[in-house]
């Protein structure tokens, strides 16, 4: 399903007005608004594969209608999105859930709906049909060599299909640890996962970048060999420079500090990127910006001044992804709102006054800093946003047009009321 331009300029045209009176009364409060727009545009969240269906829990998974099934289906949802919002022009695969079998129609299929293709992802969370030796007790971490090979030899098949695609980057996120004291000994396990990675170091093409993602828990309850920023830092800076630090949102402790490890980690030139979520108790997969906006703006805070003290490229020198699971959600409702918690919060981290900002750090003005990061955060930057879409050719409210037009009814119309994405 393909949308028509007209119809996303309709409902513009419907609300044209009234836009055009809430960004005119923002202007002439924000310095640089065209600078800003600018970095709006050129702004792109990356959608994953497995993002577009309904997700579930250990106890359960209610699938809605409509779901894609083929990767071309997906590349179709993806594009969906990006044509209403025009911030979403990546998708992310997941191997094996998202095996091509013809690479350039794959490739040409994407291309007609604005897309390119983002980090690829393996799996040696679950165990496939088809493999030899099981990953129960882990994968990279295994005490059988045999096994750690296997997970080796498709981290690297999926850097195969990455290039084919042309992918410049790969995911790996490790469910890797133990469940009882005692199961495993942490410092062979961690030096067996190092050893694994450096494997499949070494058949990065060299215009390619491994991210190493980390989770404090879950599936294993007790460790987890890649558990947090510490270790995936360590395994980034003993592979080499192509390896980068994953942050995934969700993947901390409650109250832990993720705009000062994003601090750290990008002056070390060792941030690779992000998967956006959010989460109230613990683990991750909720809406972007729906529990704890204002951490999103902070972490937006130190990603903006860092990136520029660097004169890095805000759309290209980091990757952006949303990783959320939409349980009793329309999923590409869910995903307009995290692409439009990520913007809002983006654009806020934009309109601080950095001058002011250091000002009072060097004087050691703690309200005043307070007061200027709480006012740029106060500041209702939703026009500013909904004006990068308009110039860019997307809706001015995606998800008021994605309704409007009944766009999930004929997704079901199409493809069927019982429906379920691969692999979840």
């Amino acid at each position: 399903m393909k949308l028509q331009e007209t119809l996303i300029a309709e409902y513009n045209d419907e609300l044209h007005a009234a836009h055009s009176r809430k960004l005119d009364a923002l202007t002439g409060d924000i310095h640089d608004l065209e600078g800003v727009l600018r970095k709006l545009t050129d702004f792109q969240i990356a959608i994953p594969s497995w993002a577009l269906g309904t997700g579930g829990t250990r106890f359960g998974r209610f699938s809605g209608g409509g779901e894609p099934v083929a990767i071309e289906e997906k590349i179709e949802d993806v594009g969906l999105l990006h044509a209403l919002n025009k911030s979403c022009g990546a998708i992310s695969l997941h191997i094996p859930w998202d095996i091509p079998q013809n690479y350039e129609s794959i490739k040409r299929h994407a291309q007609d709906f604005g897309l390119r293709f983002d980090a690829m992802n393996s799996n040696t969370f679950q165990d496939q049909a088809n493999q030899e030796y099981s990953y129960k007790f882990g994968s990279l971490q295994h005490v059988d060599p045999r096994v750690r090979k296997q997970a080796v030899n498709h981290n690297i098949e999926v850097i195969e299909h990455g290039v084919a695609l042309g992918s410049k980057s790969m995911t790996v996120w490790l469910a890797d640890g133990s469940c009882f004291p005692g199961q495993l000994n942490f410092r062979k396990a961690f030096e067996n996962t190092l050893e694994s990675l450096r494997e499949i170091y070494s058949a990065l093409p060299s215009d390619w970048q491994l991210f190493v993602e980390y989770k404090a828990f879950e599936p294993n309850f007790y460790s987890t060999t890649m558990g947090d920023w510490g270790q995936s830092f360590l395994a980034a800076t003993k592979l080499g420079p192509q390896a980068k630090t994953l942050v995934d949102l969700g993947h901390h402790l409650p109250n832990a500090n993720i705009e000062q490890i994003v601090s750290i980690l990008l002056m070390e030139d060792k941030l690779g990127g992000f998967h956006f979520n959010d989460s109230k108790y613990a683990d991750d997969d909720l809406t972007a910006g729906s529990i704890k906006p204002y951490q999103l703006f902070l972490i937006f805070n130190e990603l903006v001044e860092g990136m520029d003290s660097k004169g890095m490229n805000h759309a290209t020198d980091l990757g952006w992804m949303i990783d959320a699971s939409h349980n009793v959600k329309d999923p590409l409702e869910d995903l307009l709102q995290s692409v439009e918690g990520i913007m809002i919060a983006y654009t806020q981290a934009l309109i601080i006054d950095r001058d002011a900002l250091k000002a009072a750090q060097d004087d050691n003005d703690v309200v005043r800093c307070q007061e200027i990061l709480q006012h740029a955060f106060r500041t209702d930057v939703r026009p500013i946003v909904a004006e990068a879409r308009l110039r860019a050719g997307g809706a001015l409210d995606p998800l008021k047009c994605y309704r409007g037009l009944e766009i999930r009814k004929q997704l079901i119309s199409n493809r069927g009321l019982k429906t379920a994405v691969a692999g979840l």
